[in-house]
């Protein structure tokens, strides 16, 4: 086994919220160990100790020792899942999974990218991580930290998939052969707003006087903005008579005979 770590477990007889309360108090954790042929059993860890074992694990996949202080056998698991509380970060409860040492088991391995890409020292690419764990299967004396992913040779345009992978002793990947692990894709550019320009207030255009005329003067002296109606029927005719803008129109469907002047 090419890593190993030792924790220090205690059977925990009281279960419920009440029970997992008064162990936190006094520093302890609430956890649980089960496998595929053991039933699961409630446990106690000591708050300080497992924060300690975190940091030796540090993102890998590891087998932990478990030592009991009711049983002279020690038992071997990994880490299934930790609860922490969204606050205070607080752990909360620990799954523990058994496995034997004579036994094949699945576990997720976190990948970790080797080398520097051709894509990215030479042709600006950027890595883009399509799968952060592989699902693997193997002994726990076979169970790598991490599986190694070689990018030197990636260029832009490229993706390393689970089958490209260079195979290990005694492991067995569990994922699609087709799904992506990590590709170099080229840089996304950076998208640059145009500043859109205030949209005119309704009713500006009609307010505002036509070419060549005088605003309308208040008593105050201050300009006077024109009623609201129709901008052409308050505006003069640009080009026009000026006498003809102050002459009435003809009355609306009235005989065009009779509105020209009788021969002479």
């Amino acid at each position: 086994m090419k890593t190993q770590l030792s924790l220090t477990v205690l059977p925990r007889a009281h279960t419920g919220r009440s029970a997992s309360r008064r162990l936190r108090k006094v520093n302890q954790i609430p956890a649980i160990l089960y496998g595929k042929h053991t039933s699961p059993e409630k446990l106690a860890i000591d708050a300080p100790e497992f924060t300690r074992l975190l940091k030796s694990v540090s993102g890998r996949s590891l087998i932990i020792e478990l030592a009991r202080q009711d049983k002279p056998e020690k038992a071997l698991s990994f880490l299934q899942e930790i609860q922490r509380d969204p606050i205070t970060d607080r752990f909360l409860h620990v799954d523990l999974h058994e496995v034997k040492a004579d036994e094949k088991f699945e576990i997720l391995v976190p990948v970790h990218l080797v080398g520097e890409s051709f894509g990215v020292k030479n042709e600006s690419g950027v890595l883009e991580i399509g799968t952060h764990a592989l699902r693997i299967r193997c002994l726990p004396k076979d169970l790598p930290p991490v599986i190694e992913v070689d990018v030197t040779e990636l260029k832009v345009g490229e993706t390393i998939k689970v089958g490209a992978i260079k195979p290990i002793a005694g492991i067995e990947l569990r994922d699609l052969p087709g799904q992506p692990v990590v590709s170099c894709v080229e840089p996304v550019a950076e998208v640059v707003q145009e500043v859109v320009a205030a949209a005119p207030v309704e009713g500006a255009a009609a307010a505002a006087p036509a070419a060549g005329a005088t605003p309308a003067v208040g008593p105050d002296g201050k300009p006077v903005a024109p009623a609201a109606g129709d901008a052409k029927a308050a505006a003069p005719a640009a080009g026009g008579d000026k006498k003809a803008a102050g002459a009435p129109a003809p009355a609306a469907g009235g005989d065009k005979k009779a509105a020209a002047p009788a021969k002479k």
